[in-house]
């Protein structure tokens, strides 16, 4: 199942269980690790380098050699710290992570030990920091914290204690997701407090169900609880954000050596300077997933629940072990936070021309987002989560999550060379330096073109329009696609999907807020708005045929050279859309639909079917207004179909 699909994004239970292939920052790890107190044989592979590991604590020797990071330190020291021994650090950043432990009924954080459990008989090296009150059960024993471990350490964990995890033969670390294979949507919570109330888009379309503060308190210390049991916890400090003046700091507490690599990948690596200034995070995730929430809990409808409290500045999972849900939980943070800031986070792909030309792909699951913004000759910038400021993109994430159905060599190259490695169900997380054209830093200038991807299984959409700014907003909200036959159970012809935003599940404001975001950017930095169609031409799924890649891929080529802006245009029926009358090397009949189905009348009536979707789909969204002035909003709806 491919994230996207209506069961996995519902959280299904009983599909076959997903491995994750977790690349390695850096280094690439083949062999096996035979035991802990037996011989190790572990081979490393840094470009031509070859090390071998004959005995474990030559192993353990090389694991402390964490893999580079690759942000740039751009801030100075804080003072505050950098006056401190190395030893008071320590103790500052023992006490922040118990602080982050605390149990809210008992005011009192755990005594935290940093270090594997199974070393506790060598007490040397090992700093403890005592909890606040010595009055509750958390402080009789000690609650070991694996701190920042480096990929190797983290495989080890993996291999030695999570069972169904081992090393691929391409090095990759392959492990169960248990049985949650996707997002759980349906079990998301937004805490609903006197500022949330207003500020947040709620009602009906909306990704954001309420849940009060007492409910999150409760399944906070569940989560705590449950966390402070174990005999140890994995704690990442890491950042959100490539641009450093609004990068976020924060901090993951999970069960799991997977979960822990998992972040280690998508977020923002910090250098060993900022680790040791890190300081108090800007918010936190405690994954208790491995343990489920009281489903007599108000406002929990099942084992699963993943929680935000903006307030609090936190974030609780319980009852899924789907890692995605983190990633997404921060971005879901990133999409309140930086709009606060006129910031615009976005759901795209994002890549660079060699000229500095910067464009932002956008498209649901199948449209090839993916395939078209990871191109060989342009540099990746990322591809998932992106702000747009007043200085350029930034990469929201550090790493890439890629699905592995059908992928290959062929098609998507630069994946390929990444992991190495695909089956079905399964999905990849890695650095993003695994891809070779990657952009380090990951940031850019301002974006010139906007492209809106659709597969439009109805085949009546163009393969390439030039929107207004209008109509860049409608479609942006729109955030159209269909699903055909074979992708979901049930599905006999085309169905309209429409996304808010292209990711309706992430935002927490209304989608009108976003989209004039995006145009107000456009319009002051020049960005042209196109819509590409990558599906059916001359007929609907079944009877026409799909657009072919390689005309796609001269569109896009186009549009990144600027010479599409050069054509002569022609506006089509209903939709309005601007068409190009010719385009080097597609052919020219395909550029108005009309011209490829033999059956006119049948055209039409599938033409009127959709723009009668899109219309269903935006009255959820024509009651915004800006103040008492609801003028954007119709400014957006004259930008849809007329009929």
């Amino acid at each position: 199942m491919e994230e996207g699909k209506e069961k996995e994004e519902e959280g299904s239970v009983g599909l076959p269980m997903r491995y994750y292939h977790i690349g390695v920052a850096r280094l690439k790890m083949v062999g096996s690790i035979n035991g802990y107190n037996g011989e190790a044989s572990h081979k490393v592979e840094a470009g031509s380098n070859t090390v071998k590991a004959q005995t474990i604590d030559e192993l353990h020797s090389m694991q402390k050699k964490r893999s580079a990071p690759n942000t740039p330190t751009t801030k100075k020291a804080d003072p505050t710290f950098s006056n401190l021994s190395e030893d008071q650090r320590e103790q500052q950043q023992l006490q922040s992570i118990s602080a982050s432990l605390a149990s809210l009924t008992r005011e009192s954080g755990p005594k935290v030990v940093r270090g594997d459990p199974s070393n506790a008989s060598k007490k040397s090296g090992y700093n403890v920091f005592p909890p606040t009150i010595h009055v509750s059960d958390s402080s009789l024993k000690f609650t070991h914290v694996l701190y920042n471990l480096s990929p190797p350490e983290l495989y080890e964990q993996a291999i030695k204690y999570e069972k169904g995890s081992f090393i691929t033969s391409t090095g990759a670390l392959a492990t169960l997701s248990g049985a949650k294979t996707g997002r759980a949507p349906r079990d998301k919570r937004v805490v609903k407090d006197d500022i949330t109330k207003d500020e947040l888009w709620w009602g009906k379309g909306s990704p954001n169900i309420e849940m009060d503060e007492h409910s999150f308190l409760v399944n906070r210390e569940r989560a705590v609880d449950y966390l402070n049991s174990l005999d140890k916890v994995f704690v990442n400090d890491q950042f959100l954000n490539w641009d450093s003046e609004n990068r976020i700091k924060v901090r993951i507490v999970s069960a799991r050596a997977y979960h822990s690599l998992f972040m280690h990948n998508m977020c923002i690596r910090p250098t060993p300077e900022e680790l040791e200034n890190f300081g108090t995070p800007d918010f936190t995730i405690y994954n208790a997933g491995m343990f489920p929430c009281n489903r007599y809990t108000t406002y929990m409808t099942s084992s699963t629940s993943v929680n935000l409290n903006l307030k609090r500045k936190e974030m609780v999972i319980l009852g899924t072990q789907y890692a995605g849900e983190m990633k997404k939980g921060l971005f879901t943070l990133m999409h309140y936070l930086m709009p606060k800031r006129q910031i615009l986070t976005l759901h795209s792909g994002c890549n660079m021309g060699k000229n500095g030309d910067v464009a932002l792909f956008f498209g649901l699951s199948g449209t090839g987002k993916t395939t078209l913004s990871t191109d060989h000759n342009r540099f990746l910038i990322g591809d998932d989560e992106h702000c747009w400021s007043d200085k350029g993109v930034s990469n929201i994430e550090g790493g890439c999550y890629a699905k592995c159905i059908d992928l290959s060599g062929d098609k998507e190259p630069d994946i390929w060379n990444a992991i190495k490695f695909g089956t079905e169900n399964t999905r990849a997380s890695y650095p993003i330096e695994y891809i070779t054209n990657a952009k380090i830093p990951c940031v850019g200038p301002h974006p010139k073109n906007v492209i809106l991807l659709a597969c439009d299984a109805f085949g009546v959409l163009p393969p390439v329009s030039k929107l207004t700014l209008a109509q860049t907003m409608y479609h942006f909200i729109s955030g159209y696609t269909a699903l055909v036959a074979g992708t979901e159970e049930g599905v006999k012809e085309p169905r309209a999907t429409f996304s808010a935003c292209f990711g309706a599940a992430f935002i927490m404001l209304h989608p009108t807020k976003y989209a004039a975001m995006l145009a107000e950017k456009m319009q002051k930095h020049g960005a042209t708005g196109w819509l590409v169609n990558t599906g059916w031409s001359g007929g609907s799924y079944g009877s026409g045929s799909r657009i072919k890649l390689s005309y796609t891929r001269k569109i896009i080529d186009a549009i990144h050279s600027g010479s599409l802006l050069e054509e002569t245009y022609t506006k089509t029926n209903i939709f309005g859309l601007a068409i190009p009358t010719k385009l080097e090397g597609v052919p020219t009949e395909i550029l108005d639909p009309v011209n490829t189905w033999k059956d006119k009348t049948m055209y039409k009536e599938t033409l009127l079917k959709l723009a009668g979707l899109f219309k269903n789909n935006f009255e959820t969204f024509t009651n915004y207004k800006i103040g008492t002035n609801d003028d954007l909003t119709k400014e957006i709806l004259a930008a849809g179909p007329n009929f």
